[in-house]
C-alpha cells in the first residue's frame, strides 16, 4: 500500500469520527425525542382503556352499555397534600377534579347533551324520529363514546387525555339564529384549552372549535392526537340488513368517496388529504369535517358481539402543533339522517353515504327514481301508494314495447311448424349454416325477429337493479306501513317460526310469497305463449328454481323491494292474458303470408351468409 493510499484511508477515518460526534443528539434532543415516542406510544395507552369494550366482544357483559370513559382517579386530601396529583397531571391537575354537570344544546331537530367531563357531547338525539321500539333515537349515548385530545407535557407523569379532565362553561348563549356554548379547561395561569359548540337554527350540523391557549411551553408534541369512538346502536327492525349497511366511510380531497368492509372487522390507516370521515349506519350518519383535510389518521371498524349494538366504530387523527400562543382547530359535525337531498345540500358529496348503485343504476335513481318519489310525496302520504303508482309509470313508458314484442313473440309461435320442417331437412351438424341461413331468409320474409323480446326486458333491467339498491336505503321507507307491512324498509312478517330455516329465516315474508307465486305463472304462461322456450329443457328449469331461489333471498330484504317486483310481475301477466286474447293468430298467419309474397331485398349479413355457404360448399368439392 503506497503513502497516497494510506494518508486518504486516514482522512476518511477523520472524517467519519468528526461526523459521529457533530451529528449525535444533545441530552435536550435526546430528551424531546423520548417525548416525542411516549406521544406516539399513547395509542396502545388509549388501547387499555378499552376493557368493557373487548368484553363486549366476547359477549362477557352482553345486556350492559359499554364504558369507554376512564374512571376518574379517587385523589384523598393525603395524596393532594403530598402533590401526587400535580406529579401526575402537571399543569393540568387543577382540572382534575369537578363536578361532571351537563349542558345541552338544541333546535328543531336535533338535541346535544354535552358533560364537563371530557368537554364532549355525551349523546346526541335526533328528534323527528324514533327506533323501532319507539323509543328516542340517539346516535351514541353514555360513555360508548370516546372524545378528545391526547398529548405529553413536560410536567407531567401521564400523556395528558382531555377526555378524564374536567371543564368549565364559560358562557352559553340563544339568540334566534341558534345556540352556543364555550367550555374551558385550564392549565394553570392565563393558560387552557377552550371547546366551542355552535348549534344553528333548523340545521343537523355542529360547529366545533378548539382554541389551546399559551401552552406552547407545556406541551411537547409536534402533532396532536384526536380520538372520537362510538359504539353504534342498533335502531332498526333488521338487525342483520343494519349491521352490513354500517361502517366508516372517508372521502379522499377532490375524488373519491370510500369505505371500510361492512361484513367483517376492518381498519386503515390513512396519510393522504381526507376531506371528512362518517361514522355511516344505514339510515343515520355522525360525520367529522375539519377544516383543513386530515393527512394523517386510523380508523376502525368492529363487529360486536351484543346486538344492542351493530359495530364500534374509531378514528384517530394526527394534526400538526406549532406551539404558538394560539392554536386553534375548527370542525364540523354532521349528525341527521341519510337523506339524498339534505346530504346533497351540503355540497361536500354526502349523498354517496347512500349505496344508490353504481353507473347507470346509480343515475337511474339520482335522476328519475328519486325525483319521482319527492314529487308523489307532495300530493301522497302513502308510500305503498307512490310504489304503486312508480310501478304503473313504468309500465305505461314500456307498453308500445312491450305490445310489439309480444307480436314479435306470437309471430315466433305461428311459425314453429316451419322452423320445425326446416330443422327436419337440415338434420346433420355440416349442415348447420344452410338451417341457419333458412331460418333467418323465413323471419325475414315473415317480418319477424327472434329479439324482438328482448328490448323491453333490456329496458327494464337498469330499474330493476337501481331499485333493489334504492328501497333499502331509502330512508323515506324507513317505519312506513302499508296493507300487513309495518315497515316498507325491512322485512314484512305474516308469521313467526318457532325455529329457524338455514338462508331463509325465522320468518314468512307474504310480499316475497305472492311475488313468488306470480313468478311461477308468469313463467309458465310465457313458456306456452314462447315456442323457443320448449327447445331449450336446461333454459326452462333454470326458469322455475329462480323464483324458488328468490323466495330464499328476498325473505329478509325491505318488504318495498318485493312489493314492487309483485306489483310489477302482475301488471306484465295481465299484459301478456290481454295480449292473448287481442292478438289473433290467424290474422298474423294471414300477413305473414302477404309478407312472404313481397321481394326482399338480401342484407349485407344475409349476403355475407350465403357467400360463407358457398365458399364451404366449393372447399367439400
Amino acid at each position: 500500500m503506497d503513502r497516497n493510499s494510506i494518508i486518504g484511508i486516514l482522512l476518511i477515518g477523520a472524517v467519519l469520527i468528526a461526523w459521529s460526534y457533530f451529528a449525535s443528539p444533545s441530552e435536550e434532543e435526546i430528551e424531546a425525542a423520548r417525548r416525542q415516542r411516549d406521544s406516539l406510544a399513547q395509542v396502545e395507552q388509549q388501547n387499555q382503556m378499552l376493557d368493557k369494550e373487548k368484553d363486549i366482544k366476547r359477549g362477557v357483559e352482553k345486556k350492559a352499555e359499554p364504558t369507554i370513559a376512564p374512571e376518574k382517579d379517587v385523589i384523598s386530601s393525603e395524596d393532594t397534600a403530598s402533590g401526587k396529583l400535580m406529579k401526575k397531571y402537571g399543569a393540568f391537575a387543577v382540572s382534575a377534579q369537578g363536578e361532571n354537570e351537563s349542558y345541552t344544546l338544541e333546535n328543531e331537530k336535533i338535541e346535544v347533551k354535552i358533560h364537563a367531563l371530557g368537554g364532549r357531547p355525551y349523546y346526541v338525539k335526533l328528534k323527528e324520529y324514533q327506533t323501532y321500539d319507539s323509543l328516542p333515537l340517539k346516535l351514541f349515548d353514555g360513555d360508548s363514546t370516546k372524545f378528545g385530545f391526547n398529548w405529553v407535557t413536560n410536567d407531567a407523569q401521564v400523556p395528558i387525555q382531555t377526555q378524564q379532565l374536567y371543564f368549565e362553561a364559560l358562557e352559553q348563549t340563544k339568540t334566534d339564529s341558534g345556540q352556543q356554548l364555550v367550555m374551558r379547561l385550564k392549565a394553570g395561569e392565563d393558560r387552557y384549552v377552550d371547546y366551542k359548540y355552535t348549534l344553528h337554527k333548523d340545521d343537523y350540523m355542529v360547529e366545533f372549535d378548539v382554541n389551546l391557549h399559551n401552552l406552547g411551553d407545556v406541551i411537547k408534541n409536534d402533532y396532536l392526537s384526536f380520538n372520537w369512538a362510538i359504539y353504534m346502536p342498533s335502531v332498526e327492525k333488521g338487525y342483520e340488513w343494519e349491521e352490513r349497511n354500517s361502517s366508516v366511510y372517508y372521502r379522499f380531497k377532490g375524488g373519491e368517496v370510500d369505505y371500510l368492509s361492512e361484513t367483517s372487522d376492518d381498519e386503515e390507516k390513512l396519510n393522504e388529504q381526507i376531506e371528512w370521515i362518517a361514522f355511516k349506519q344505514q339510515f343515520f350518519s355522525s360525520i367529522l369535517i375539519p377544516e383543513r383535510p386530515f393527512t394523517d389518521l386510523l380508523i376502525k371498524s368492529e363487529m360486536t358481539a351484543s346486538q344492542q349494538f351493530v359495530k364500534y366504530v374509531s378514528s384517530e387523527v394526527y394534526m400538526p402543533y406549532m406551539a404558538q400562543r394560539e392554536s386553534d382547530y375548527s370542525f364540523d359535525f354532521y349528525f341527521g339522517p341519510n337523506k339524498y337531498e339534505r346530504l346533497k345540500s351540503y355540497d361536500k358529496e354526502f349523498e354517496e353515504l347512500i349505496p344508490l348503485g353504481w353507473g347507470i343504476f346509480g343515475w337511474v335513481n339520482k335522476l328519475i327514481v328519486i325525483n319521482l318519489f319527492e314529487w308523489l310525496g307532495k300530493y301522497i302520504s302513502n308510500y305503498g301508494i307512490i310504489i304503486l303508482i312508480l310501478t304503473l309509470i313504468i309500465k305505461a313508458g314500456l307498453f308500445p314495447l312491450t305490445y310489439r314484442s309480444y307480436r314479435s313473440t306470437a309471430k315466433m309461435r305461428v311459425l314453429k311448424p316451419e322452423i320445425e320442417e326446416i330443422t327436419k331437412k337440415y338434420p346433420k351438424k355440416e349442415d348447420a349454416m344452410k338451417k341457419q341461413q333458412a331460418t333467418m331468409s323465413l323471419y325475414k320474409k315473415a317480418g319477424a325477429s327472434p329479439m324482438g323480446g328482448c328490448l323491453p326486458m333490456l329496458l327494464q333491467l337498469p330499474f330493476l337493479i337501481a331499485l333493489f339498491r334504492f328501497f333499502p336505503a331509502s330512508i323515506e321507507l324507513r317505519q312506513q306501513s302499508f296493507l300487513w307491512a309495518d315497515d316498507l324498509s325491512s322485512y314484512d312478517s305474516v308469521l313467526q317460526l318457532p325455529f329457524e330455516i338455514p338462508w331463509y329465516g325465522d320468518h314468512v315474508s307474504l310480499f316475497v310469497l305472492l311475488m313468488t307465486i306470480v313468478n311461477f305463472i308468469y313463467i309458465n304462461m310465457n313458456n306456452k305463449n314462447n315456442p323457443q322456450s320448449t327447445g331449450m329443457p336446461g333454459m326452462k328449469t333454470m326458469m322455475y328454481i329462480m323464483p324458488f331461489f328468490m323466495l330464499f333471498f328476498f325473505n329478509s330484504y325491505a318488504s318495498a323491494l318485493s312489493y314492487y317486483y309483485f306489483v310489477s310481475l302482475l301488471i306484465t301477466l295481465t299484459q301478456t292474458w290481454i295480449f292473448r286474447q287481442m292478438i289473433d293468430d290467424k290474422a298474423i298467419r294471414a300477413q305473414i303470408n302477404i309478407n312472404k309474397k313481397k321481394p326482399v331485398k338480401k342484407s349485407k349479413f344475409q349476403q355475407r351468409m350465403e357467400q360463407m355457404s358457398k365458399q364451404q360448399q366449393q372447399k367439400r368439392r
